[in-house]
C-alpha cells in the first residue's frame, strides 16, 4: 500500500479525495489536514510516501509546503490537487510526481496511481540493489548487460574472453563441464591446440582475479572437466529463476516481491554480451518471464485491478509480441472496459506485425475476436 497524507482546506474535498482514493485499493490515508502548519508539526512523527495537496490555502500554499517537505525528506513524492490549470508549471518545477484536476476523476487517478507505484518501485529497486551490493561481496547482474560488483565497485577483467569464461561458468555455477565443452563454447573457431592453449591462458587470468576477489581455488579440475564454486554472490538471474522456479502460484503474500523481482528483469540474459551459448539459458528465462507475467496477470484480473492487469498485459505482449493469446486477453479487456476503440488498435498491431515480419495473420480465435468487434 501506498502511504498518503492529504492536505486541503475544504473538508468535502478531503472527504471526496478519500473516497476516490479508497476505490483504487492502492493507498493507505495516514491522516488528513486542513492547513499547513499542522502538517509541519506532525510530519517528522508519521510515516508516508505521498502528500497530495491543495495548492491554494489560506496562509501558507500548497507550492510553500511541497517546498519544505522536500527539503525535510527528498524522497516524499508530491501530488498538487487543485481547480485550476494556471499552477501546472510552477507544480512540476518543484519536482512533483502528478497534478491533478477538481473534480478528481477516477480514471485521471488511477494514472496518477501507476506513475506513484512505477517511481517508488524505482527506488525500492535502486535501494535493494545498493543494499545487495552492501550485503554481498560479489553481485552479479545478468539480465541485458553482464556486470560483477566486488564491494559495490565494477570489476575489470583482464581481457573480453576472461570475463566471458567467467558468465560460462556463473551460468553453469557447480555444474562440472569438460574441458572440451568450454572449447567448443568460447572459441569455436580456433584450431584445437591452439584453442587448448588459449583455455589454460584464460583461465590462468581468471584464477588470479578471483584470488585477489577473496575466492582462492575457486576453479576446481578433475578428470577432464571444471568446476567453478561460490560462496557468498548474488545474482539477479540466479534469484529470478529460483523465487519463480519454486512460487509459480502469486498470492496476496507474494505479489510484491513477484512484482519487484519482474522489475528486475530489463532485458534477455546476456542479452548485450553476444555470446552465442548463452542462448540456451536466454531462452528457459525468457519463458519463465512469460508464466510469471501472466501469473501476475491473473492475479490482478482477480483482485480487480484494472489498471495493474492492462499493464502486465502490455508488458506481455512487449516479451511475446507474437502470441496470439496474450493480444486477445488484452483486447477482450479493452472490451470489458468499454474502450472498443482501443481493442481494434490492438488487434490492427498484432495483424501488421504478423503480415510484416512472418506473412501470416492472426489465428482464427483472435480473428472471431476481431469479428465480434465488428458487429
Amino acid at each position: 500500500m501506498i502511504r498518503a497524507i492529504l492536505v486541503d482546506d475544504e473538508q468535502l474535498a478531503l472527504k471526496q479525495l478519500t473516497k476516490q482514493l479508497v476505490k483504487t485499493n492502492e493507498f493507505e490515508v495516514i491522516a488528513s489536514y486542513s492547513n499547513a502548519t499542522d502538517v509541519l508539526k506532525n510530519m517528522r512523527s508519521i510515516q508516508f510516501d505521498v502528500a497530495f495537496l491543495d495548492i491554494e490555502m489560506p496562509g501558507m500554499s500548497g507550492l510553500d509546503l511541497a517546498d519544505l517537505i522536500l527539503d525535510w525528506n527528498e524522497d516524499i513524492l508530491i501530488v498538487f490537487v487543485t481547480a485550476y490549470r494556471d499552477y501546472a508549471v510552477q507544480a512540476f518545477e518543484l519536482r512533483s510526481t502528478d497534478y491533478l484536476l477538481k473534480p478528481i476523476l477516477l480514471e485521471r487517478l488511477l494514472k496518477t496511481t501507476d506513475r506513484l507505484r512505477e517511481e517508488l518501485s524505482n527506488r525500492r529497486k535502486e535501494s535493494g540493489d545498493l543494499l545487495l551490493k552492501q550485503n554481498y561481496t560479489l553481485s552479479i547482474t545478468c539480465f541485458k548487460e553482464f556486470n560483477v560488483y566486488y564491494k559495490t565497485k565494477q570489476v575489470k577483467w583482464k581481457t573480453a574472453k576472461v570475463k566471458e569464461l567467467f558468465a560460462y561458468f556463473i551460468t553453469h555455477v557447480n555444474n562440472s563441464i569438460h574441458r572440451d565443452v568450454l572449447i567448443n563454447a568460447l572459441w569455436p573457431e580456433v584450431e584445437y591446440k591452439r584453442a587448448k592453449v588459449q583455455l589454460h591462458t584464460t583461465l590462468s587470468y581468471l584464477r588470479s582475479s578471483l584470488d585477489c576477489l577473496g575466492y582462492p581455488e575457486a576453479i576446481k579440475f578433475a578428470q577432464g572437466s571444471y568446476t567453478m564454486q561460490l560462496a557468498e554472490f548474488h545474482s539477479d538471474a540466479q534469484q529470478f529463476e529460483q523465487y519463480f522456479m519454486h512460487s509459480p502460484i502469486v498470492t496476496t503474500q507474494t505479489i510484491d516481491q513477484s512484482e519487484q523481482l519482474l522489475l528486475t528483469y530489463t532485458g534477455d540474459y546476456l542479452e548485450e554480451t553476444g555470446y552465442e551459448w548463452a542462448t540456451t539459458k536466454a531462452n528457459s528465462l525468457r519463458q519463465l518471464l512469460l508464466h510469471s507475467l501472466q501469473s501476475v496477470a491473473d492475479y490482478f484480473s482477480v483482485n480487480c485491478h484494472p489498471s495493474k492487469k492492462q499493464h502486465y498485459l502490455q508488458r506481455l505482449i512487449a516479451a511475446d509480441p507474437y502470441s496470439d493469446y496474450a493480444t486477445r486477453q488484452l483486447i477482450q479487456f479493452h472490451i470489458d472496459t468499454g474502450n472498443r476503440g482501443e481493442a481494434l488498435r490492438v488487434f490492427h498491431d498484432l495483424k501488421d506485425l504478423l503480415m510484416s515480419d512472418l506473412g501470416i495473420m492472426p489465428d482464427s480465435l483472435t480473428m472471431e475476436l476481431y469479428t465480434s468487434l465488428l458487429e
